[in-house]
């Protein structure tokens, strides 16, 4: 990896991709940017990860974009536009990565840094994580994170947050649901890597196509939806799998995945 990015891999395929630029309170920057896009990329034709935890080395999770990196281009309209579609794709990148991603949230994480947690599939959070979209109070509306903070909070916490730029505690993040665990610093990693192992012994195969239909599915009308998943439970009786693991169940023995 580069210096921006560091990737590290455990014998139970947990990939932790950790944001190593703490002096630039690990920035949303271009080369952030380019340095998780391809990490992701790589991670999605690895047959070895089965989950994924974002991590971020010193005081702040992530602080956003980095602002001397686009005042250095206010001029550039064409950097600018590029910035936050690059932002957008590696969003996206998370959200449809065939596998579980868990945001493992130590100090502050602020706009784009927000938008990355809100991301995630899963999120865990330390007592002192604060959070907030303060993009209003520079003049620069935070645009692009609102989408994934509208996805995972209500409308009316969304636009609060939106609006006025506060910070808010770990505690409220998690009453809002954009973390799902809050815990004393000391417990951070156990928690963290005890959901993960808990995700790592499922079924690869099975969980690429619970993540893939659940973020379908959320966008549909309730009839679609059910129409949809209910064609995606009876293709997932295809596999593999899902006979292995109905006969371990009934046979009462630890199921062999396939992954397939």
């Amino acid at each position: 990896m580069t210096n921006l990015l560091k990737r590290h891999t455990d014998e139970m395929g947990i990939t932790t991709l950790t944001l190593s630029q703490p002096e630039r309170r690990n920035s949303l920057s271009m080369g952030m940017l380019n340095a998780l896009g391809e990490a992701l990329e790589n991670i999605a034709a690895d047959s070895a990860t089965r989950v994924v935890v974002i991590a971020a080395e010193g005081k702040v999770f992530c602080a956003g974009h980095d602002l001397k990196e686009i005042r250095d281009q206010l001029d550039s309209h064409e950097f600018q536009l590029a910035l936050f579609k690059r932002c957008s794709e590696v969003m996206q990148q998370v959200v449809n990565l065939p596998k579980p991603v868990i945001a493992r949230v130590a100090g502050v994480a602020t706009a784009a840094g927000c938008q990355l947690v809100a991301s995630c599939d899963l999120a865990v959070a330390e007592t002192s994580a604060r959070f907030a979209t303060p993009g209003v109070n520079i003049g620069l509306f935070c645009s692009t994170p609102m989408v994934a903070l509208s996805r995972n909070v209500s409308r009316k916490h969304a636009m609060e947050m939106l609006l006025t730029g506060e910070m808010i505690s770990a505690a409220r993040a998690e009453q809002l649901g954009l973390v799902n665990r809050v815990v004393d610093e000391p417990l951070l990693d156990d928690t963290v890597y005890a959901m993960a192992r808990t995700i790592a012994e499922k079924s690869g195969h099975t969980l690429k196509i619970g993540k893939g239909a659940f973020y379908k599915q959320v966008e549909m009308p309730l009839a679609d939806a059910y129409d949809y998943t209910a064609r995606v439970m009876a293709e997932n009786l295809l596999a593999d799998d899902a006979r292995e693991g109905i006969c371990a169940f009934l046979d009462k023995r630890k199921p062999e995945w396939k992954d397939r």
